[in-house]
Order: C-alpha cells, then sequence, then structure tokens
C-alpha cells in the first residue's frame, strides 16, 4: 500500500472511531434555583451515568417556568425540568412542548401549621387563614381541596401577599397555615426554625397536582428523540442510584451548589423527593398517565380561564422512556 493509501486508511479510520465515540450535547434547565429535587440529577453526572450513553449533559438554574420555557422554544435548552401543572397550562394556550417525563404524579406540598394551632385533619382549615400568592402551587386550588373533603371553604380566610411574605407572615402568626414543600421548603424551614411543625399532606387527602418533570419542545422530539431517550433512561439510572444511596446524591448537588443548606438537610430534601416518586408497577420511572393530564386540566379550570381542554394527547408523550 501506498503512503498516500496507508494515510487515508489512517485518516478514515481515525474520522470513524472520533464519530463512535463522539458525545451529544444535552442542555438542560431547572425552572428554579438548586434544590435537593435536582440531586439525582447531579448523582447521575458524577456517577459517569450519562457519559455511558454519549451524553455530555449541561444542568442550570432557572428564574420561573415562563423564562425556562421560553429558553426552550428558541433552542436554547432540549430539557426543561419543572412543574408539570405549569407545562400543561402553557400547552393549553398553545406552547409547542410536550411533557416527557413525570417523576411527582402528586405534588408533595403540605400546609405547615403552629404546634399549638394544629392542622391535623382537612376540616381542621375551617376558621383558620392561610397565607397565599398569586400562581401559589398549595393554596391555588384549595376550593378543590375542600370540596374533596367536605370543607365549607367560606370558613377558611386566605390572605393574599407575595409569595416572598408568606414564610414570615406565618412565622409570626399573622396566619394559621402557609404552603411548602416537603422537597425543598420545609426542612430548610424546620432545621432554621428548630421547629417541628404539624403537616397536612395536600396529596394525600385528595389533591393531586401534578409535580416534577421533564419538558421538551415538540422540534426537539421531532430532531433528537434518540437523544431524548437516552437521556432520559440515564435520569432513571440516577433515580435508582439515588434511592440507593441519598447521602451521595445530596453530596454530588453540594459541589455545585454554593451557600447550600447542611448536607442534613439537602438529605432531607433527596429523601422526600425520592418519596414522591411512584415505586415500579410494571411502567418504567417517569410514566405519565392520561388521568394526570385530565386531573390536572380540571384544576386548572377552577383558577384559570382555560378554554375547552385540547385533547390529552396534546400534552404528553411516553415513547421516550425507557422500557422495562
Amino acid at each position: 500500500m501506498s503512503s498516500h493509501l496507508r494515510k487515508a486508511a489512517l485518516a478514515a479510520l481515525l474520522v470513524s472511531t472520533s464519530a463512535a465515540w463522539a458525545t451529544d450535547p444535552v442542555n438542560v434547565r431547572f425552572s428554579w434555583k438548586l434544590k435537593g429535587e435536582y440531586a439525582h440529577l447531579y448523582l447521575a453526572q458524577e456517577q459517569g451515568i450519562y457519559a455511558s450513553k454519549n451524553l455530555a449533559v449541561r444542568m442550570g438554574e432557572g428564574a420561573g417556568a415562563p423564562a425556562a420555557l421560553g429558553a426552550l422554544l428558541q433552542g436554547q435548552e432540549d430539557v426543561v425540568v419543572m412543574p408539570a401543572i405549569f407545562a400543561v397550562s402553557a400547552i393549553q394556550k398553545g406552547m409547542p412542548v410536550k411533557i416527557v417525563a413525570l417523576y411527582h404524579p402528586r405534588t408533595p406540598v403540605v400546609l405547615i401549621s403552629q404546634p399549638d394551632k394544629p392542622i391535623a385533619q382537612p376540616k381542621d382549615l375551617e376558621g383558620k387563614t392561610i397565607a397565599h400568592s398569586v400562581g401559589e402551587t398549595g393554596t391555588s386550588y384549595l376550593s378543590v381541596f375542600c370540596a374533596v373533603n367536605g370543607i365549607d371553604c367560606a370558613k377558611v380566610k386566605k390572605i393574599q401577599m407575595d409569595a416572598q411574605s408568606r414564610v414570615p407572615q406565618f412565622l409570626q402568626k399573622q396566619v394559621d397555615a402557609v404552603s411548602v414543600y416537603r422537597t425543598s421548603d420545609l426542612p430548610v424551614l424546620e432545621a432554621k426554625v428548630g421547629t417541628k411543625f404539624p403537616v397536612l399532606d395536600l396529596a394525600q387527602h385528595g389533591l393531586a397536582i401534578p409535580g416534577l418533570a421533564a419538558v421538551s419542545s415538540n422540534a426537539a422530539i421531532a430532531k433528537r428523540p434518540d437523544v431524548l431517550r437516552r437521556y432520559l433512561a440515564a435520569v432513571n439510572e440516577g433515580i435508582a442510584a439515588t434511592r440507593k444511596d441519598p447521602k451521595a446524591a445530596a453530596a454530588a448537588l453540594m459541589k455545585t451548589w454554593e451557600g447550600s443548606p447542611p448536607a442534613e438537610v439537602v438529605e432531607a430534601q433527596v429523601r422526600a423527593t425520592m418519596d414522591a416518586v411512584p415505586a415500579a408497577s410494571g411502567k418504567p420511572v417517569g410514566w405519565i398517565d392520561a388521568k394526570a393530564i385530565s386531573q390536572a386540566l380540571d384544576l386548572l379550570k377552577t383558577d384559570e380561564a382555560i378554554g375547552t381542554p385540547k385533547p390529552v394527547e396534546t400534552f404528553f408523550t411516553n415513547d421516550l422512556l425507557p422500557a422495562q
């Protein structure tokens, strides 16, 4: 073989080898700041799970669901990690995105009250005041919660205020209750104040608000289905690893999280996040039940004018989830 042919063969070999080992970039944006809900994604990074699937995943904080979805539509992001209820609302309004995995079919949001004035059962809400801000998950659908639990909602007073004032007003006992997430707010608050607050779990009492989810654009789903499949498979492996070792997941997240809460608080967030992910039931983790979307649309009707609901299949796809 001539030197020219040898060089050409070597070049072809290098190109084919490079292509075989090329990694696909995946840009992931959270809808909010770092919190324990995202720890499994960082454990997947640390354990090389993304790399094993030829993925180079970049993750970044967000500043709300609308901004994250806007970046998704502009092609700056491939996946947004956000509460599914906001994605359902956006899709109903015409945004060309889909939920591709739903990890929390029931958002782990709770109402906390003062130990000397506990709200232990739904009926205890009657005669109480609750802090409320526009768009807040825990109290926006209070009328539905009342209906499901036989509460006279006329006897429950919602005090509207800005989001930043809710918890301080509660701690100052200006209101009797405030809604918080088990997966983020509650561990931080209890550690900071040194108090175990009475908890009323809204999901356990019938308020099924779809929460933690992965959302992608219709364009990305059409153009990069294989990449998204590998990404969702890696996430599921990260969830499995986090279930086995929540402490390691918390530590992986904290390496990126400047100014994080103490390790035990982050670990409590991680454990609460995993507790809210349903156990396997013949379907892959993240499987989306059409009923969850229908229920979300029913909830949205009680809080905003959404018009005629779009067909349920408009809102989600299970096609990208790994096979069981």
